[in-house]
């Protein structure tokens, strides 16, 4: 029986952080969680701030970082009802704080944070997915509200949580706008929904108002990228409009929320592995991706680079440099040639 399993652990926090490949004790699932046997997982922004040390919530040694997963479960916790072993299960489940993440052999899971894989996608989607689609879901329908027929404009929706943001709300019937810096970019909001595509290089924020509003504004503007963005999100809502970001690492005056009587939500997915609140808006938004997924109305759009485990340096790399396209996927070799 096996006794440890192999890691890709982080060594060196900060702005040259790096990765070593690194033996570790085999987890054993306790009360509420599953083990899940890894397949793969993908990157996402926080993972670059948790590695980098601008956000302090680093796992415990040794530090295997990265939430999303997807995999199968290789054995339960005793009151675990609602999976077994050989379960097909993605999942943002781990990576920070008291939580290792998922790029190891194994990786434990609170049973509340992953749901069964639609049968539609195969691993390498499925790891893309969870993080992002929880975030947007939250964004939009929980925080933002955003109902059929309403006009709402989404920062970077080409990215990773842009693109699945981008066709939430087509699935709510909401008119969707979105910003991009490339054609390919524009092109890829298209493909994902967007009824408009603005170039915000070369369209001032008043300007694109007038063109798609009549210059009222959007009732809803999701945020994604932050900084300096979030006072072009205020100057794009309308009187009484809502804003929600997922950056708020900035300084921003607020005056115009209130002048204009527009509300701010500042959102986090991070709570139920962070203070152990929120299993259950988690649980509810992956029953809604597996919903959307197997219906057949969300497609993912994976960057055209993928990494293996080994190379998580350099897909980290890849991210910060602003060129992936969609998600980026990290597979476990060892778990595919397994499988063949």
């Amino acid at each position: 029986m096996l006794a440890s399993m192999h890691a890709m652990v982080l060594r060196n926090p900060g702005p040259d952080a790096d990765f070593v490949a690194t033996e570790c004790p085999l987890p054993t699932p306790g009360p509420g969680q599953v083990r899940i046997r890894v397949a793969a997982s993908s990157v996402n922004p926080l993972d670059l701030k948790l590695a980098s040390g601008q956000v302090p919530l680093l796992p415990p040694a040794p530090c295997v970082l990265h939430g999303d997963v997807a995999g199968v479960i290789d054995a339960v916790g005793d009151d675990v009802l609602a999976f077994s072993p050989g379960d097909e299960v993605l999942g943002f489940a781990g990576g920070v704080a008291a939580h290792p993440g998922a790029l190891a052999d194994y990786m434990l899971a609170d049973e509340r944070l992953i749901t069964r894989k639609p049968r539609r996608l195969s691993f390498m989607e499925a790891a893309a997915l969870p993080a992002v689609f929880i975030t947007a879901w939250q964004a939009l329908v929980e925080r933002g509200r955003l109902e059929a027929g309403q006009r709402v404009l989404i920062h970077g929706g080409a990215g990773g949580v842009g693109h699945v943001a981008l066709q939430i709300a087509r699935c709510i019937g909401a008119e969707v706008a979105t910003t991009v810096s490339s054609d390919d970019k524009a092109r890829a909001a298209r493909d994902c929904g967007a009824d408009h595509v603005i170039r915000y290089r070369e369209e001032a924020v008043a300007d694109y108002v007038a063109r798609l509003t009549g210059g009222e504004g959007f009732d809803l503007v999701f945020d994604c990228v932050g900084g300096d963005n979030l006072a072009a999100s205020f100057a794009a809502s309308k009187l009484g409009g809502r804003i929600v970001t997922i950056n708020a690492r900035t300084t921003v005056d607020l005056s115009p929320l209130h002048a204009g009587s527009r509300s701010l939500e500042v959102l986090s997915i991070l709570l139920p592995l962070t203070a152990g609140i929120g299993h259950e808006q988690q649980r509810q938004a992956l029953g809604k991706l597996v919903e959307l997924v197997e219906e057949g109305e969300f497609k993912v759009r994976l960057d055209e680079r993928q990494f293996d485990f080994s190379e998580v340096a350099e897909a980290h790399r890849h991210q910060a440099s602003g060129k992936a396209m969609g998600k980026i996927s990290l597979v476990r070799r060892q778990f595919w040639d397994a499988a063949q």
